[in-house]
Parts: C-alpha cells; sequence; structure tokens
C-alpha cells in the first residue's frame, strides 16, 4: 500500500497525507458515521455535507461504490 497525496479538499475531511487509499477510505467512514451521514433508509447512500460535496463533486447523495470513485480522483 503506496503512501498517496490527499488534495486539499479531501484532506479537511480526513486529515493530511500521505496516506495509503486503505486508510484513506477507512478515515472517510469514520467521518460519514461519526457525523450520521449515512442514509437510515439506504445504508448504501451517503449524504453529503458541506465538506464531502466538496469531495463528491457537488453531489448531495452518493452510493458507496460511486464514493470510491470520485474519491480517487483527490488521490495522486
Amino acid at each position: 500500500m503506496k503512501p498517496m497525496t490527499v488534495s486539499p479538499e479531501l484532506a479537511a475531511v480526513i486529515g493530511a497525507g500521505p496516506m495509503p487509499r486503505s486508510e484513506v477510505v477507512k478515515k472517510l467512514w469514520v467521518y460519514i458515521k461519526k457525523n450520521n451521514l449515512q442514509d437510515p433508509s439506504n445504508k448504501r447512500n451517503i449524504n453529503a455535507d458541506t465538506a464531502l460535496k466538496a469531495v463528491f463533486g457537488g453531489k448531495a447523495v452518493v452510493n458507496m461504490f460511486e464514493m470510491t470513485k470520485l474519491v480517487s480522483k483527490h488521490l495522486s
């Protein structure tokens, strides 16, 4: 697991990098659960707050599979 550079938008949510992709996803889920952003009726969906909207390209609701693709754009 190679550490990757984290974009400023993503760093605002999970903290500064570099960190491996697995750690990024783990910290994202900690943030989502801590802020109660998982949709209670459909656990696959994440309701983005202001900080996550910046990471998700302005989308308000993202499913967990789409989240991985959107987060990849913030890693280099």
